[in-house]
């Protein structure tokens, strides 16, 4: 696979300069935003769009995430993060999904940030490659987003 990088001095390539410039779009909006269940009903549309946004492999598995999280951590509040589906606790990015698409990548990923709750012993998993969501797969996603939500 060729370097995606680009030449210049930045060292990012142009997907992942385009998605800080999402995030920092993303964050405008939240300060205009207006607050409680305005803002929520906000988010999670716009994490809606995203996943609607999505074709083929990434649309499915960012679908059946979105599900498994609405019935498993219904206390996570959905919204976007770098453009990606994400979903929240207190206001902070507890899981997300990065589309294959995003970065041109292989596979997409099922990624949890450090404010989830999945320490075990010295090192464990952040974020797992997803070609398709088996039934098997499913169930681990299941127990994940359990664990990260707390």
């Amino acid at each position: 696979m060729a370097d995606q990088r680009d030449t210049g001095q930045s060292g990012f390539s142009a997907a992942e300069r385009a998605a800080m410039k999402q995030r920092a779009a993303e964050l405008r909006e939240e300060g205009k935003r207006a607050k409680g269940a305005e803002k929520r009903a906000k988010e999670a549309q716009d994490c809606a769009d995203a996943i609607a946004a999505m074709h083929g492999a990434d649309k499915k598995i960012a679908e059946r995430l979105h599900a498994i999280v609405v019935e498993a951590a219904p206390q996570l509040e959905p919204k976007t993060w770098y453009g990606f589906p994400s979903y929240a606790r207190d206001g902070k990015v507890v899981v997300f999904y990065q589309p294959a698409s995003k970065f041109k990548t292989r596979y997409g990923t099922v990624g949890f940030s450090e404010d989830a709750m999945l320490d075990d012993g010295a090192a464990w998993a952040t974020s797992f490659a997803v070609l398709d969501v088996t039934d098997s797969v499913e169930a681990q996603l299941r127990d994940l987003v359990r664990r990260a939500a707390g």
